[in-house]
């Protein structure tokens, strides 16, 4: 099988969680940015050196501008049981098309690591380790974060949104403390505070990212202001509307003040209150 438009993406067990998720939010409307699903066996073959998968994958990668995100999307992962978070690895800023194939590739490697199988098996899920990788145009983030439809520490229903300038990794990575927000379902600003923003992870021209100092003035000033935590509001209230009610753990970003939705998956643990 070779690449399919992420829209296209709609069955797990060849693409994996993430890869359905995302496709289904493109076909519903929602702000995800533009790309291709690559199925588990097509993964393989691009992991083993096949040449006419790399060639294929290659050609799919020309009609993307710029540079690309290559995430994991296994068999399994982001699903309500087992998020798979910080186990399987994520390429970004990478130079499209030749330099895709490599990224693939360690995509595919993070799945086999000691740690990763580890994890699989802690959980309970399948051994047997299928990896389905998703493609996108890279977000050139001004400022990127996570969004929880629920309170992931009192179980409250209620948005909390983490958030840092550059790319999302900087609050994925646990690399900086996030300002933190958070509202009621209506909208209502019930909270925030500022964090200690005092790198950033931007892209590099010639590919890849590197960690930048903040500007000292930006370092604790807070990376949302009132549209923009509205404009999270409502992504929130769309993703219940094509997802059910969740809880939702969403990954987002904006490039030049639009709001783009990159990953969403289930919240994986709730507190018992």
């Amino acid at each position: 099988m070779k690449p399919v438009p992420l829209s296209s993406a709609c069955d797990e067990q060849v693409f994996g969680g993430k890869a359905i998720q995302l496709g289904a939010a493109i076909r519903a409307g929602l702000p995800v940015p533009e790309g291709f699903a690559l199925g588990t066996e097509f993964v393989n073959a691009v992991a083993s050196g096949e040449s006419a998968a790399r060639s294929d994958l290659q050609r799919a990668c020309a009609a993307i501008r710029g540079h690309v995100a290559v995430r994991s999307s296994a068999i399994g992962e982001d699903s309500a049981g087992a998020s798979f978070a910080g186990q399987h690895a994520t390429v970004l800023n990478v130079i499209c098309p030749e330099a895709v194939p490599d990224a693939v590739l360690a995509v595919w490697e993070s799945a086999h690591t000691d740690s990763a199988r580890g994890y699989r098996a802690r959980m309970g899920a399948d051994m047997d380790i299928r990896m389905g990788v998703v493609i996108q145009r890279l977000v050139a983030a001004d400022a990127a974060g996570v969004l929880f439809t629920c309170n992931p520490v009192t179980g409250q229903a209620e948005l909390v949104i983490e958030a840092a300038w550059g790319l999302g990794e900087a609050v994925v990575q646990g690399l900086v403390i996030p300002d933190s927000y958070r509202m009621d379902r209506a909208g209502s600003l019930l909270e925030s505070r500022p964090g200690y923003k005092d790198i950033m992870i931007q892209r590099v021209q010639a590919g890849g990212t590197r960690k930048e100092t903040v500007a000292a003035h930006l370092v604790e000033q807070t990376c949302l202001d009132a549209e923009k935590l509205m404009a999270l509001h409502d992504l929130a209230a769309r993703c219940d509307a094509v997802f059910g009610m969740g809880p939702h753990d969403i990954e987002w970003a904006f490039e030049r003040g639009v709001l783009y939705l990159l990953q969403l998956r289930p919240v994986t643990k709730l507190p018992v209150i």
